[in-house]
């Protein structure tokens, strides 16, 4: 699994880990029952913190998507497929941000925002 970060974004690291796990399960890179990296290699390997990856390993779990548990580390967990209607909802929103010139950066912050009202 390859996660990139970019350190000067505006999004925090955590998060853009977070996104990057997300997006290398959505296409299949990692499957459920994977185990990911343990938060130090991962850390050493990004140039991060240590505690920065806990926390979006943290965010995960919380969110159901990985499952951590000490001496077995952090496991993908089986996801419920989205409802066809999301996914179209999805593929609509991208259409429609890569047409007005939205970044994915600034979508991400949109639909954050937007779930916290």
């Amino acid at each position: 699994m390859l996660i990139r970060i970019d350190p000067r974004a505006s999004e925090p690291i955590y998060a853009q880990i977070e996104r990057e796990v997300r997006r290398a399960i959505a296409s299949g890179e990692v499957t459920a029952g994977d185990r990911l990296p343990a938060a130090r290699d991962l850390a050493a390997s990004l140039d991060v913190n240590m505690h920065t990856v806990l926390r979006a390993y943290t965010e995960l779990r919380e969110a159901g998507v990985i499952d951590v548990r000490r001496g077995r580390g952090a496991v993908v967990l089986p996801q419920q497929p989205a409802a066809p209607e999301v996914g179209q909802a999805v593929a609509d929103l991208l259409d429609a941000a890569r047409k007005h010139g939205i970044p994915l950066s600034q979508l991400h912050q949109a639909l954050d925002e937007g779930a916290h009202q």
